[in-house]
């Protein structure tokens, strides 16, 4: 089920109006996200020929195919537009055409998933070839000369006595592939109706249509949990009801809601950083945030720089934060972070510039919804749980870090470190030589195995595919021995069951979409992905619709990669981890300290994936932080395969393990005391003088 969405740079009705805001959120990401939460959609692809709205939908999950000019033009059709994405997928892919393709406009704001589903199960399921979007409507249409169009004029039925009609309300258009190519429109064969509320029906042609669909996004549009890592709020007018009573002596009172404070603490709880910013020198401010335990910088001039410089000094990442304003004076700040936020009766320009706007007034909970929305997108908290106590030092940072569950594993600071012990490849397609890794593993102390699952048909490229390779089964081409190597059904199945009885997880990296489709079926708990996969968008957003928690590898990326594949993640379940694709990997390139960098950035937990020969770098990624520590693993470090010789013995990956817990146990806690086995010699060694 393809969904292709037309969103061309020119537009005679608004500029560059696919990439304006509603609800924060500009039209081509709200029709992307649409497509990529509607359950039946498998893949979201964006036509386009300006680079801003490519860049724009690619963030919001899509895959991108260049418009070209001559489609681009203001009297070129979407149909068109469907076509040539269909064929330049099947140019770039070498595959066959979807089953269903589904043409998704942006001049629609608000799209309901589960109507794009409905509709896509009438036509998969053989109800009609053809299924649009429409709105009930009893409405009598008249031509300009006062003529009846859908009534006779003479005769005026009562609404209850009268058929509806249904207008077309242009979001999306779901159609079997093959009649589409065949009839080169979008109506062909039996046409149905998916009807959808008139709130949804709203089409942006004009600047008053933009206007309208603004206005009504904090209604319509469904509250989504907020993923951040600060919160910022003003004060007037967001913590209170913008109101002040003022007494005989010129002292001023303000109303604020008490469950603003339960919401505070839970989000202090979760490791989030908050911050009160307000222009006012009224002592209020400071006396609430006093009470709220919440840091507060007031009598500010410029919020905007005071903002600036605190992100700085946090270390945040703005694109991470969120600011809650009301009123003009906020739009500076609101400019610099990645979440912009507005009460529902803020100034109109702060209630266009927001990302989102709450339902709750300043006051009246509105600080109380942000936090629930804020908890809503991290792990929950157990009710012993502390607030870290120094938020400003790496390790106050690291203990804020919520934990990710993995099995009956936490994986995240103060959790025992979490080994897994690759077997990747190296069973050489022997099943045999699995579960004798499997038992190195268990009898090493690993909590987790992890292989590799491919379908030898995606993934090896085509000029690669008849190279003849000296294998030990003789010689035979490239694919034949990727295939002959490569697990199927009956040996993971046996893989499975001697994991259960020995009592250790185990896992994969799945390196194409129908690999995931089969790790699902083996019901595994967790999926990894390999740092060749990385940018694999179509593969990450596969993963992420399964809603297991994730292992992503960093090794050969950017930042800028790592940021692209996070936001089709999520970071709620997310384990990262450091590594170097260096095979064998040199003490010089290991780059230990990115363990740091990664959790600071991500808020996530890391780990290190090594592929060193020793095991001195691994044992250092332990004390700099490494939730989890993974290795290649093999019988003899001499057998025949690529990843053998930078892999770990039986008797090296026990060595490991072991030396991992001592050093568990060797790093404390921090806190300075004097233990027992000091208190002998303290008594015979100290002297004490005035």
């Amino acid at each position: 089920m393809l969904a292709v969405v037309p969103a061309r740079g020119g537009s005679v009705g608004v500029p560059l109006k696919n990439l304006a805001k509603v609800g924060g959120t500009p039209l081509v990401s709200r029709a992307v996200l649409a497509c990529v939460r509607a359950e039946l959609v498998d893949t979201v692809v964006v036509s386009t020929d300006h680079a801003g709205i490519a860049e724009t939908a690619e963030h919001a999950g899509a895959r991108i195919v260049d418009r070209p000019a001559e489609l681009s033009g203001g009297t070129a059709s979407s149909e068109s537009a469907v076509l040539h994405a269909l064929d330049a997928l099947a140019a770039a892919d070498g595959a066959e055409d979807p089953e269903i393709v589904i043409l998704v406009q942006c001049t629609s704001a608000f799209i309901d998933p589960k109507d794009l589903d409905a509709a896509v199960a009438k036509v998969r399921d053989g109800q009609a070839d053809v299924v649009f979007s429409a709105m009930e409507t009893f409405e009598f249409v008249w031509t300009a000369d006062g003529q009846g169009i859908n009534h006779d004029r003479s005769y005026r039925p009562r609404r209850q006595d009268r058929e509806p009609h249904y207008r077309e309300t242009g979001a999306f258009y779901v159609m079997r592939t093959a009649g589409f190519r065949s009839s080169g429109h979008r109506f062909f064969g039996t046409v149905a109706v998916q009807p959808v509320p008139a709130v949804h029906a709203v089409e942006v042609d004009t600047t008053e249509d933009l206007e309208i669909v603004r206005a009504l996004a904090h209604v319509v549009d469904v509250p989504q949990p907020i993923d951040v890592d600060a919160v910022i709020t003003d004060f007037d007018g967001v913590h209170t009801d913008d109101r002040a009573y003022v007494d005989s002596e010129g002292r001023e009172m303000v109303a604020v809601s008490r469950s603003d404070g339960m919401g505070v603490a839970l989000l202090k709880r979760s490791g989030v950083k908050l911050l009160v910013l307000s222009t006012e020198q009224n002592p209020v401010v400071s006396a609430r945030a006093r009470k709220l335990g919440v840091p507060v910088l007031q009598g500010l001039s410029t919020k905007q720089t005071a903002l600036r410089d605190w992100l700085t000094i946090e270390g945040l990442d703005p694109a991470r934060v969120a600011y809650v304003g009301n009123d003009l004076n906020d739009l500076g700040c609101m400019s610099l972070v990645g979440w912009p936020i507005a009460v529902p009766d803020a100034h109109p320009r702060v209630r266009a510039a927001a990302r989102v706007v709450l339902t709750q007034a300043g006051g009246a909970g509105a600080v109380r919804e942000l936090c629930d929305r804020v908890l809503a997108a991290r792990p929950p908290l157990a009710e012993t749980e502390q607030p870290p106590a120094r938020p400003l030092t790496f390790r106050a940072r690291q203990a804020a870090v919520p934990a990710v569950r993995i099995g009956e594993h936490l994986l995240g600071p103060g959790h025992p470190v979490y080994v897994i012990g690759e077997i990747g490849i190296n069973h050489n397609g022997d099943v045999d030589i699995a579960r004798r890794l499997i038992d190195v593993a268990v009898d090493a102390g690993c909590d987790a195995v992890k292989f590799q699952k491919r379908t030898p048909e995606i993934c090896v490229p085509v000029e690669q595919r008849g190279q003849i390779r000296q294998t030990p089964w003789g010689e035979m081409t490239y694919m034949e021995y990727k295939i002959r190597t490569e697990f199927g059904r009956d040996e993971y199945t046996e893989i499975a069951a001697h994991c259960k009885d020995r009592g250790i997880d185990w896992f994969a990296s799945p390196w194409d979409v129908p690999s995931v489709e089969f790790l699902e079926e083996m019901d595994v708990i967790t999926h990894k992905v390999a740092s060749a996969s990385v940018t694999d968008h179509e593969l990450l957003r596969a993963l992420a619709a399964t809603g297991k928690p994730i292992i992503l590898s960093t090794g050969m990326s950017t930042l800028e990669e790592i940021d692209k594949a996070v936001r089709i993640l999520g970071t709620q379940r997310l384990v990262m981890m450091h590594a170097t694709s260096t095979y064998p990997l040199p003490p010089e390139e290991a780059n230990l300290r990115t363990i740091a960098t990664l959790q600071e950035r991500y808020g996530v937990p890391v780990g290190y994936s090594g592929h060193e020969r020793g095991l001195q770098i691994s044992l250092a990624a332990v004390t700099l932080g490494a939730v989890t520590v993974e290795r290649h693993i093999t019988l003899d470090r001499t057998m025949w395969g690529s990843d053998h010789a930078a892999s770990l013995e039986p008797s090296g990956l026990e060595h490991l393990v072991r030396d991992i817990r001592i050093i568990e146990q060797a790093l404390g806690d921090g806190v300075k005391r004097v233990f027992p086995g000091e208190e002998a010699p303290r008594a015979r060694l100290r002297r004490v003088t005035v």
